[in-house]
């Protein structure tokens, strides 16, 4: 059975179904970060789906083939051994160490590597936003908002996703980080940024990445859009602005109510009313970010 070298410092496990664990190690003299996947079982199918958002060994396939991913705009890190073995891969990256980059950096160079024209590999995620709606729909949907004083609107945006997911998918594709949060993009290189946690990357409607950005990003959803149709404008291509703005928006908002819905419901099941866990420490910042998202939630309604 595979085990971590004893020397190494366990980190913070990126996300991912298939994430065992991550560390911080070396290999041959180089700061290293391992990331160990494992095989899923029997009764996890969906993880063997090599266009499904949870793909469980699309982290080595990304490191295997970091040209897919190498600019412009987004680029990998080094990558230095992946080891596969009967029950997971281990990938080794170089460890980059450096002051993150600024927000509106950020933004513009997830527009760049959006409009750059790639063929996407067989193993990019194709429904990012549909597989992640397809396990909240698995677990009844946003039930426990439908408890709060936004339960109309939790209840409208629901039973109308089909057609947001549908209209969406009416604007141009392009390539997606799939996990585009500030943690994951770690350091400038020149005009492009270095990013890591690649498990999500896909192929889906350009916006999608900024839409969950501006849910981790302290700039208003506006100015990382401007700073978005910025980058995509860079890389040549000519998009449709509302497009884009669609994508962006579905992404925000049906992510931000599926996160405030799982939140409140762990915190739920215990004593007192669900209306006094607002302020829970694990609550109270999906709210915030879901007050933040008031104008692109009253768009969608």
């Amino acid at each position: 059975m595979w085990q971590p070298d004893p020397a190494w410092t366990a980190l913070p496990a990126g996300g991912g179904p298939a994430t065992v664990g991550v560390w911080r190690g070396e290999h041959e003299g180089t700061a290293a970060i391992v990331k160990r996947l494992r095989r899923p079982g029997p009764d996890e199918t969906l993880l063997e789906d090599r266009t499904h958002a949870g793909y469980w060994r699309r982290e080595a396939e990304v490191a295997l083939h970091p040209e897919v991913v190498d600019g412009p705009g987004l680029v990998p890190p080094r990558y230095l051994r992946v080891e596969e073995d009967t029950d997971g891969v281990t990938v080794w990256a170089t460890e980059v160490v450096a002051e993150p980059p600024p927000s509106l950096f950020v933004a513009r160079a997830l527009g760049r590597f959006a409009g750059e024209s790639v063929t996407p590999p067989a193993w990019a995620a194709r429904r990012t936003l549909t597989d992640r709606l397809g396990f909240a729909e698995a677990r009844g949907g946003w039930p426990t908002l439908g408890r709060t004083t936004l339960a109309d609107v939790a209840d409208t945006l629901w039973s109308r996703r089909g057609s947001w997911l549908a209209r969406r998918d009416e604007g141009p594709a392009g390539r997606l980080h799939g996990d585009a949060v500030p943690a994951n993009f770690v350091a400038g290189r020149g005009e492009d940024v270095v990013a890591v946690d690649w498990q999500g990357f896909g192929f889906g409607p350009i916006g999608t990445d900024l839409g969950y950005y501006a849910l981790s990003a302290r700039e208003d959803f506006e100015v990382l859009l401007d700073a978005y149709l910025g980058g995509i404008a860079e890389s040549g291509a000519s998009l449709d602005k509302d497009a884009v703005r669609t994508a962006a928006s579905v992404m925000a908002v049906y992510t931000v109510f599926s996160r405030a819905e799982w939140a409140l419901s762990r915190v739920a099941p215990g004593e007192g009313a669900l209306a006094g866990k607002f302020k829970h420490p694990s609550v109270a910042p999906h709210l915030r970010a879901l007050q933040r998202q008031a104008p692109q939630i009253e768009a969608l309604l």
